[in-house]
Formats: C-alpha cells, structure tokens, sequence
C-alpha cells in the first residue's frame, strides 16, 4: 500500500507540473517583440486639429514643369514623370509665422532651393486611375525641396545615384498640412520664391507636366502607394543658391506662406 501510495504521489504530482508546463509555454510564446531602443516617429502639423499627419515615406518628382526641365538640359515634351525619394526624418516643419532656422548642410558649395506644392495620402493603392487618385488625398501643404547641386551634378556627370544631392537632414522643409476638405484639390494658382525680398521663382500650378493626380497614377504604377506618404510635386524654373543670412519667402495661392532662414 506504501509504495503504492508513493508512486501514485509522485505520478501525480508530474503529470500537474507538465499540465502547468504546457499552460505557461504557449503564453510565453505570445510575447511580441519589443524594440531594443525607441526611433522617433516623423510627424507634419495638421491646421485645425491635435492629431498629426505621421509620415511613411517622401515621393518626390522631377522635372515637373517645362522651364525648369529646360534649364536643367532635359526636352519636357519627351520624357516621362520620374521620381526619387528623401527619408523621412529629412523633414524639418516650419510654422506659420515662423522664419525657421535651416542650417546649410555639409559638403556643398552650391546650395539651392526648390518651392513645391506638396500633397499627404490618406489612402493608397496600386494602379490608382488618374480620375480617382485625388480621392487619396487628405491634404496639402507648402514645401522646399533642399538640393545640394554641386553634389547632384558631380554624381549625375559620373552615371551614378545622385541621392547624396537630394536625400540628407533637413531637405524637406514643410509647413503645416491644410485639410482638402477644406482647401479643395490645387491644380492651379501662383506659386513662388523669394529671396532677401526680390523674386526668384514665380509660377503657376497649371503649368505643371503632371498634375498631382497623374503623378498619384504614374507612382502608384511602381510602387504601392499607402497611407502617411506624402509627394513634393516639382519646382518652378529659376532655382538657385543660397547662403548663410539669407531669408526665404515661399508663397501658394491658398496656403499661408513659409519662410526659412540660412544659419
């Protein structure tokens, strides 16, 4: 009866253990992974509200209007919508009433400004038809595409990826985003720069090759467009340099201005 007893103790007394073993293992299992240290996420202002418009990734377009194709040596009426990108922590927000600090970066000489309309996705997709691309449009805002052109041009004259003239702290400078629900979809109005006072780059939307739905169509052709992404819509022709003092005006019919100053 002893050993018995003893034997049928112990028996149970394993067959619970191996029960909690198997209550504890799959609940351990199911610990989602943490990130060793935390990343900052890149947000834009919303006007009117208290959420912000977090960023996934920044499209930009080149060559996008006919006098600005020319004097960067390209014929607009035969090439193709082409596009590069700019990491998301490029960006710097400006408010509205605000001249921002900007410093000018390492390793160029030749620093230019670019103004460009700038449209945020809400939604996305592949193969979006032009006449729905707006339709993934949350907002807009005003924006600088920041170039280093001494370091495109030597990289672009040597057949290689001139991403280190485009893609670096601080290139794309942004103001708020403004709701199209209530600014409407921008495919005309002034757009401009200047500097110190005196106008550099003065133009309209309307002369854009793409529009902001065809581009949305073209992109969403090559890549799988979603939300977060926002899309630097091309500069006006006159694009030039800046230096150190210098204080930037850019202005869009139906948006606040922005401006930024050269430290």
């Amino acid at each position: 009866m002893t050993t018995t007893t003893r034997r049928s103790v112990l028996a149970a007394a394993a067959a619970m253990t191996t029960a909690g073993l198997n209550e504890v293992t799959p609940a351990a299992a199911q610990v989602a992974p943490r990130p060793i240290f935390p990343v900052p996420m890149v947000s834009i202002p919303i006007v009117g509200e208290t959420q912000v418009f977090q960023v996934r990734r920044i499209y930009c377009i080149g060559r996008n209007y006919a006098a600005h194709a020319i004097e960067r040596g390209s014929d607009p009426n035969r090439e193709p919508p082409f596009f590069f990108q700019k990491p998301t922590d490029a960006i710097q927000n400006v408010a509205v009433g605000e001249v921002a600090d900007h410093s000018y970066p390492s390793l160029t000489k030749n620093y230019h400004h670019e103004v460009e309309l700038v449209a945020a996705l809400k939604s996305g997709g592949t193969n979006i038809p032009a006449d729905k691309a707006l339709d993934h449009v949350y907002g807009y805002a005003l924006g600088l595409d920041m170039t280093r052109r001494d370091l495109q041009n030597g990289m672009a004259a040597e057949k290689k990826p001139w991403e280190i003239g485009k893609s670096f702290d601080h290139a794309a400078v942004i103001g708020p985003i403004h709701p199209a629900s209530k600014t409407g979809h921008f495919e005309k109005g002034a757009i401009s720069l200047a500097i110190n006072g005196a106008v550099k780059q003065s133009s309209d939307l309307g002369k854009m090759i793409w529009s902001v739905a065809e581009q949305i169509a073209k992109l969403s052709e090559a890549f799988e467009l979603k939300t977060g992404d926002i899309i630097y819509s091309g500069t006006p022709e006159n694009v030039g340099p800046v230096v150190k003092g210098d204080v930037l005006l850019c202005k869009l019919e139906g948006l606040p201005d922005m401006s930024i100053k050269i430290v």
